[in-house]
């Protein structure tokens, strides 16, 4: 079989996230989507993370749990064959970001939980077309099961988070930074930054995505992957 392949899911998303990948990749692949709903700081969900993986594996993740696997390659390289990045911001909040987001964890705290996470992804972060609402709809419903609760010890992480640059420099790992072409959370041209940074990374931006390529374009998001998932392994 094929290298392990963990999936970490972005924040208020659960295995939903990732249902195309999990169907396509399954057959050659031992699949695994570690949740990350139990720590406040990224580096506390990467070590959640380092316990439950297999020794050795590929690593994908989407915002927070984007966040989560730059921590994961900062801390222990040695364990992964390579890396993918989607819709990841590798740079750590500003004070005025922050405090924007402050105002959000007040109103999760308030029972406000879909204002809250309707101002995290606003309509505008995702493609215009007829699917938008569906996925909306899905980030409801995934957002419900997890909970307020989740929704702050996440956005805690996501405040928290540490700026990754000089871990993208030393980054020696096949790396895929996928982002959609209409993500106004994390802008693609701070993708593309990313990209830059990596020494192997290869840049991908699918023109009818925004913030979750792969709710919106899984047939793309997959195909990415299979392409990354193909290069050869930095530990073979």
């Amino acid at each position: 079989m094929a290298e392990p392949l963990v999936l970490l899911p972005g924040a208020m998303c659960d295995a939903r996230l990732y249902w195309d990948a999990l169907v396509r990749f399954s057959g050659r692949h031992a699949v695994q989507i570690i949740p990350l709903t139990a720590a406040m700081t990224v580096a506390d969900l990467a070590l959640s993370v380092l316990r439950a993986a297999p020794a050795r594996f590929a690593l994908v993740g989407l915002g927070l749990g984007g966040a989560v696997a730059l921590e994961v390659a900062r801390r222990a390289p040695e364990r992964l064959h390579r890396l993918a990045l989607i819709s990841t911001d590798p740079l750590a909040e500003t004070p005025q970001t922050a405090g924007a987001r402050e105002l959000r964890i007040l109103a999760a705290q308030s029972g406000r939980l879909d204002e809250a996470m309707a101002l995290d992804i606003p309509d505008a972060a995702l493609a215009p077309g007829a699917d938008r609402q569906a996925v909306r709809r899905l980030l409801g419903e995934m957002g419900k099961s997890l909970g307020g609760e989740v929704y702050i010890r996440q956005a805690r992480a996501m405040q928290k988070r540490p700026d990754q640059q000089k871990t993208l420099r030393r980054l020696l790992l096949p790396t895929l930074v996928l982002c959609g072409a209409h993500d106004s959370v994390v802008l693609p041209r701070r993708q593309q930054f990313t990209a830059e940074l990596i020494p192997r990374a290869r840049y991908v931006a699918l023109d009818e995505a925004g913030h979750l390529p792969p709710l919106e374009r899984p047939g793309e998001t997959s195909a990415a992957l299979a392409e990354w998932l193909a290069l050869p392994s930095a530990l073979a």
